[in-house]
C-alpha cells in the first residue's frame, strides 16, 4: 500500500469495439486519445490503457497506430502508457463473427518503438461478454500458457510491471505454480492483480471480489491490487475497493460509461474526477506520475 494513502487511477480511454452513444465521445484516433489522456492526467489520472483504431474507428492491431498513440499522448503530459494485452477482435466480413489475433500479433505488442511503460495480460482463459464495452455475443477468449509465460518472461526481463487480469480466482493458483516453476519471484514488490467482474460469466459482486482479492493477498501479500468492473458496476466496485484502501483503480470508456449518478460521461475525465471524489471519502488521494512509478518499480 502506498504511504499516505495515495492510489493509482487508471484509464482504459476507449477499448476495442466501444462506440460513441448516448453522448459518450470515445476517443479512437491518435491525436483524440492523446488529448483524452492529457485530460485525465490533469484530473488526477497517473495511468492510460489505449487500444487502436483504423482510420475508420474500427480496432486494429497495427503496431505503427500503438505507436502514433504513445508519441500522441507523451507530447502532450507525462501519464504512463499501457497497451492492450489481447488487441481486441476484428470482424470477419463474410459471416461477422468475430477473429482474435494470434499469440504472434498479441506478443508483438511487447516491442512497440516508443515502448509503452507498463504491460498487461489476462491470467487466464474466458467465455468474453462485455456488451457494455461493445461485445454483445460471447465467445471463447483464449489466453494460452505459452503466450502467458512468454509474456511474464519477457516484461519482468525489461524491468517493467505486468497487470495480471484476474478473469477469476483459479487464475492466481495458476500464477503461484508458475512462480514455483522459477518463472518469477513471488515476492516480487510490483505484483499487479486487478480484479474485477462484469466481463463474461464472472459476477460484478461484493462477495465474488472479496474472496478474489483475499485469495491474491493470501499468496502474494505485496501485490498491488487493484480494482475494475463494467457499466453501471464500475463505481461500485471501485467504492469498495476504495474502502480497502486498494492500490488501483480502473475506470473509462473501455469498460463502460456511466458515472455513480447512472448519467453518461461525455469524456473520461469525468470519471477520473469521480474515482477522486469517492477516494477522498476514504482519506485517500490520487497518486502521481512519480509516486505511481516507484510503486510499480518502474
Amino acid at each position: 500500500m502506498f504511504a499516505g494513502n495515495k492510489f493509482i487511477i487508471t484509464v482504459a480511454l476507449n477499448g476495442g469495439m466501444q462506440q460513441d452513444r448516448d453522448g459518450a465521445i470515445v476517443p479512437k484516433q491518435p491525436a483524440e486519445l492523446g488529448e483524452a489522456a492529457a485530460r485525465c492526467y490533469e484530473a488526477g489520472a497517473s495511468l492510460v490503457h489505449v487500444h487502436a483504431r483504423d482510420p475508420q474507428g474500427k480496432n486494429s492491431g497495427d503496431p505503427a497506430i500503438y505507436a502514433e498513440i504513445i508519441r500522441e499522448i507523451r507530447k502532450r503530459c507525462p501519464v504512463l502508457v499501457q497497451t492492450t494485452n489481447g488487441i481486441g477482435v476484428r470482424r470477419d466480413p463474410a459471416t461477422g463473427g468475430f477473429i482474435w489475433p494470434t499469440d504472434e500479433e498479441r506478443l508483438g505488442l511487447l516491442n512497440i518503438d516508443p515502448k509503452p511503460d507498463v504491460f498487461g495480460v489476462a491470467a487466464g482463459s474466458a467465455d468474453f461478454y462485455h456488451p457494455e464495452g461493445g461485445y454483445h455475443r460471447e465467445t471463447p477468449y483464449v489466453n494460452s500458457p505459452e503466450f502467458l509465460r512468454s509474456t511474464i518472461k519477457e516484461v519482468y526481463a525489461r524491468g517493467s510491471a505486468l497487470e495480471y487480469e484476474v478473469v477469476e480466482a483459479s487464475v492466481i493458483h495458476r500464477l503461484v505454480r508458475y512462480a514455483e516453476e522459477g518463472l518469477f519471484d513471488r515476492n516480487r514488490k510490483n505484483i499487479w492483480l486487478l480484479h474485477g467482474g462484469g466481463f463474461g460469466a464472472v459476477p460484478a459482486i461484493t462477495r465474488n471480489l472479496l474472496f478474489n482479492i483475499e485469495e491474491g493477498l493470501r499468496y502474494f501479500p505485496q501485490a498491488i491490487f487493484g480494482i475494475t468492473s463494467t457499466g453501471r458496476e464500475m463505481f461500485k466496485m471501485v467504492t469498495l475497493g476504495l474502502s480497502m484502501q486498494c492500490d488501483l483503480v480502473r475506470v473509462g470508456f473501455e469498460d463502460g460509461i456511466h458515472l455513480p449518478d447512472g448519467s453518461v460521461a461525455a469524456h473520461n475525465h469525468e470519471m477520473v474526477s469521480k474515482a477522486k471524489e469517492i477516494g477522498a471519502l476514504f482519506g485517500m488521494a490520487p497518486a502521481t506520475v512519480e509516486e505511481a512509478r516507484e510503486r510499480f518499480g518502474i
